[in-house]
């Protein structure tokens, strides 16, 4: 299904109307997701991110989105999840030659729209506290910073 345009925001250069399908990761984009994930800072050495792509396949397949172009299968991804109380965003990515062109943010928006859609109210997101720049495309898409902070603990080792 195709996205339909969205204005400009601060930040934005030309926003991409034609062409841009957001639709849920098939098993083909997998190697391009992983490429885009390395290429954008994502990963981590102790999480296995085709192991996350496995089990993101087993809960809410539909929640795991892939931005693309023709041409160009995988241009952007988010990966999110409804627990009944919160919903979360993992690994939005685009592509660096076309970030500020509305992608991350038109797949934040369809993220929003299918969390809305099965009741959720709100949305969490966690980024690194050193990553000025993605802090400042949340602040733009309206997202505070909450007075909490966030704690982990690995029940199942990756590596």
């Amino acid at each position: 299904m195709g996205v339909p345009a969205s204005p400009p925001l601060a930040g934005d250069s030309e926003p991409l109307d034609a062409g841009l399908c957001i639709r849920p990761f098939e098993r083909a984009d997998e190697a391009e997701v992983l490429a885009l994930w390395q290429a954008s800072g994502l990963l981590r050495p102790w999480n296995d991110p085709r192991k996350d792509i496995e089990r993101k396949l087993t809960e809410q397949p539909e929640l795991f989105l892939v931005a693309s172009l023709p041409g160009r299968p995988v241009v952007g991804t988010a990966m999110a999840g409804y627990d009944g109380h919160r919903g979360w965003v993992y690994y939005l990515a685009v592509a660096a030659d076309l970030r500020g062109r509305a992608i991350g943010r038109r797949l934040m928006h369809e993220v929003e729209q299918r969390l809305l859609a099965v009741g959720c109210p709100k949305v969490n997101l966690m980024v690194r506290s050193d990553n000025a720049q993605v802090l400042a495309f949340y602040d733009r898409l309206g997202y505070g910073r909450d007075a909490s902070v966030s704690l982990g603990k690995r029940l199942i080792p990756d590596l």
